[in-house]
């Protein structure tokens, strides 16, 4: 299961840090190999759970990169 899935009763109190990033990141790139390779057997619909779990973490990514205050000044300099 994603590291992005968390339970209800957990959201807003677990620390985001790099290595929770990190894992994120080695996740999706096991995702996107997954993926590839049920494409190019033709198996398609069977990749499709992969897809969500990769969009998901995708959006929980992008989330904390915007919700960084630090991310938007270093890009200034």
């Amino acid at each position: 299961m994603s590291v992005a899935f968390v339970p209800d009763w957990l959201r807003g109190k677990a620390e985001v840090n790099q290595e929770t990033i990190q894992r994120l990141l080695e996740e999706n790139d096991q995702l996107i190999r997954c993926i590839v390779e049920y494409q190019t057997k033709g198996r398609a619909n069977e990749c499709v759970q992969y897809q969500h779990v990769l969009h998901r973490n995708l959006i929980f990514l992008a989330t904390i990169a915007d919700a960084s205050p630090t991310s938007s000044s270093k890009a200034m300099e």
